[in-house]
């Protein structure tokens, strides 16, 4: 089995995390609460935020607000999807006495702190934000002034904690932008460097595609969750797509034409496995039914230790709810210190 844990963050991050003052080198990162995460999380984001954690202070925010921002009419399963999220986090290897795990609304504090960045932020420049247009290009409705405000409310997440770094992938730098002109902006027009301006920390974020060659996704139904059982998950990958030009047992197959299933083989599996794998399939020694088991196999033994972890914390509701409520203390603490120095050199009550 290949290490689902390598390095979290490139060699290039070194210098600039170097330059940053040691009150800035704090992580954070979020997720909405849409549903339960499946592979294509934990391969992307959660592996990432492991390594991470046992390297920076970590705050990991389930982003219920940010959810509502295109599920508004749609909050019955809402509470259940914040504890799916948390125990998918913590089956991930997201440590509670490492990293800070909360629930965005409960800490007050950082609605109040995005109406006063909300006052300073241009509107032209929440019109044109990346973050902004990828939201909208999902939905098939008018804009809410709520999501409208969804670029400001991301950055003060990251501001409220007074965080410098924030784990992206390379075709998200965009996102960032806002950001940091919103903390330039701030700390230029009240004369303060009470915010670090964000920084990207580059982490690899590789693509698991879904077993029908699109993306990963829930509406799909292409996806293997990180909740589901090794049976589930071996009847799901026997539906994954392979040679189409292979008729029958006996035809040679070509790796190539099968790429859902090498996909998978280059993430779950050792070189020498991955290379067996393909010399069978184009001399059809083995053949696309048996290659799917053992991919099976190989998947489910690095679910392992997640299904172990999620089983335990399951089990125990109010424990999950303990972390969440400690973790939330401890981001509302640093989030008030945040909005006490703001409102000081704003002049306010």
């Amino acid at each position: 089995m290949t290490d689902l844990t390598p390095a979290p963050i490139f060699a290039e991050n070194e210098k600039m995390i170097a330059s940053l003052p040691d009150s800035a080198k704090v992580v954070m990162s979020g997720m909405r609460p849409t549903g339960k995460l499946h592979l294509g999380h934990y391969m992307g984001v959660l592996r990432n935020w492991v390594g991470l954690q046992d390297q920076f202070p970590c705050f990991f925010s389930i982003a219920d607000w940010h959810a509502l921002t295109t599920k508004y009419d749609n909050t019955a399963n809402l509470r259940q999807d914040i504890l799916d999220m948390a125990l998918d986090w913590l089956a991930a290897g997201i440590d509670p006495e490492k990293a800070t795990l909360f629930v965005q609304s409960s800490i007050p504090e950082i609605a109040e702190l995005h109406l006063l960045m909300s006052m300073i932020t241009p509107a032209k420049w929440v019109q044109t934000d990346p973050t902004l247009k990828d939201m909208v290009a999902m939905l098939h409705e008018d804009l809410s002034y709520g999501l409208l405000g969804y670029p400001v409310l991301q950055t003060v997440d990251i501001l409220s904690v007074r965080a410098g770094l924030v784990p992206v992938g390379k075709d998200q730098l965009a996102h960032l932008e806002i950001s940091r002109d919103i903390a330039r902006r701030f700390n230029h027009m009240y004369q303060t460097d009470i915010f670090a301006e964000p920084r990207p920390l580059l982490t690899e974020t590789p693509m698991l595609i879904g077993l029908d060659g699109r993306k990963m996704g829930k509406s799909f139904n292409n996806a293997i969750f990180l909740s589901e059982t090794a049976d589930e998950t071996l009847a799901k990958i026997k539906t994954a797509i392979t040679d189409p030009a292979r008729i029958k047992r006996t035809d040679p197959g070509n790796p190539d034409l099968c790429e859902v299933v090498f996909k998978y083989y280059e993430a779950f599996a050792p070189a020498p496995v991955r290379d067996l794998a393909a010399e069978e399939c184009k001399t059809a020694a083995r053949g696309c039914m048996d290659c799917k088991k053992i991919l099976a196999e190989l998947v489910n033994e690095a679910m392992a230790p997640m299904r172990e972890r999620r089983a335990l914390y399951a089990g125990d509701r109010s424990q999950v709810e303990a972390f969440l409520k400690a973790g939330g203390e401890k981001a509302r603490a640093a989030c008030q210190e945040t909005l006490t120095k703001v409102k000081a050199v704003m002049h306010l009550f």
